[in-house]
Order: structure tokens, then sequence, then C-alpha cells
């Protein structure tokens, strides 16, 4: 005869298996309109070592339109309506320092999630994290090769990452207690999988043109929501 204890597991794993049955992905597009704004080119002869990487010009990153005519770098998450506990994967995310830039300039991470920061330059960088719900932190990196590893504990969209040093260099990051979040990539396309079916109200920001919402109601089939920056 079954233990209790195991009765409990067996249940456990068929309420999982129940829900990954009927999840779906949430697809989208993130759409760009009107004309697309002229690159910003960086300027990096303020340290040498930064411009010595680059043997062409470096652009800022904050308005990116893709060929398609859509727009890069938005993230997109559920804002409203997910229930229940999800747990912070044991992989870290990782935001690499390289050619005095930040990688990715647009990210998503978990509560408790470790995130790595790596410098992979020859030469100083310091990370300041400016949360406003979690703990600030700067922290220096002065030789190549050193990693540092943080987590925050609450959500929070958008924590702005900068380098006091290289005035250009910034990053966001959304960080969320759920895994329901995506970021749109050089097609502008976005695919949050696995979203238990319910109705939620996705959310897209990006750090130039702000944030819109969308109720979405997500089946087994899955569901598709798209936006339009800047809006109409």
């Amino acid at each position: 005869m079954k233990t209790i204890n195991q009765l409990y597991i067996m249940v456990f794993f068929l309420i999982l298996s129940t829900l990954a049955v009927h999840a779906g992905d949430l697809k989208g597009t993130v759409k760009f309109s009107g004309k697309a704004p002229a690159l910003r080119e960086i300027k990096m002869e303020g340290d040498r070592n930064c411009a010595q990487m680059h043997h062409g010009p470096v652009y800022s990153e904050d308005v990116i339109v893709n060929k398609n005519g859509t727009l890069k770098n938005v993230f997109v998450y559920l804002k409203e309506g997910v229930k229940g506990k999800y747990s912070a994967p044991s992989t870290p995310v990782v935001l690499a320092q390289e050619g005095c830039m930040y990688h990715p300039h647009i990210f998503g991470m978990q509560v408790g999630q470790t995130l790595e920061i790596v410098n992979d330059d020859p030469t100083l960088h310091n990370i300041h994290a400016l949360p406003k719900e979690n703990t600030p932190f700067n922290v220096g990196q002065p030789l190549k090769g050193m990693k540092t590893a943080k987590s925050f504990d609450k959500p929070e969209v958008m924590v702005k990452f900068k380098c006091d040093v290289h005035n250009w260099m910034s990053a966001y990051c959304g960080v969320l207690d759920h895994p329901f979040f995506a970021v749109s990539d050089e097609n502008g396309n976005f695919d949050i999988k696995n979203v238990p079916p319910g109705t939620y109200t996705v959310e897209t920001w990006h750090e130039k043109y702000g944030v819109q919402d969308m109720k979405v109601t997500v089946t087994a089939k899955g569901a598709k929501a798209n936006f339009v920056y800047p809006k109409p």
C-alpha cells in the first residue's frame, strides 16, 4: 500500500502533466509605425581601450527598427492574471560587458534567480543597478574575467543598469515572480512558452516609447498578441 507521501507526489506530477498538456504559447510581433529614426552613433574616444575594440561605428540600442519594419528589444510579459507560485530557475542569467557595451541590452529574470555579471573587456567597468523596489548596488570590475553574482527579491519592471565609467553603457531588466516573459527579436517576434489557459493582461515595455497593455485569452492552442509602436 502506497504511503501518503507517495500519493501526494503522484497527485503533484499529475497536476503538472495536466498543466503541460493544456498550456499554450503566447506569440506575437511588435511592429513599428512611421519612419524609423536615424541610428545614433556612440562616441567611445573617451576610453581608448573601448574604441580599439571596434573596427567600425557602434550605435545605441535604445531604438532598433528591424529591416522588416518591426521593433527589437521590447520587453513583453504577463502583467496580470498569473496564478500560482513559480520557483526561480537554478540557471543564472548572464549580463556581459563586451566591447564596452552590455549584452543583452534588454532581458528578463525571476525573483531569486542569480544574475551573473561578467567583465569580458580588458578595462575597468562598474555595474550600477538603479532599482526602485529592490536594493541598489554598484560594483567595480577592474579586470577582464571578473564575475559578480547578484539577485533581486521583488518583482520590478524595469531595473536600469549603467556604467559610471562609460556613460553610454546601459541595460534594462524585467524582474518577475513567474517565467512568462520574452523580448522581441531581430524580426520583431516574441514567444512566451507554456502559458496556462486563462485571460491575462499582457504588457509591453520599450525604453523610449513606453508601455502598452492588451487583454489576451490563452488556450491550449495558444494565442496571438500583436503590438504597434509608437502608438498611432
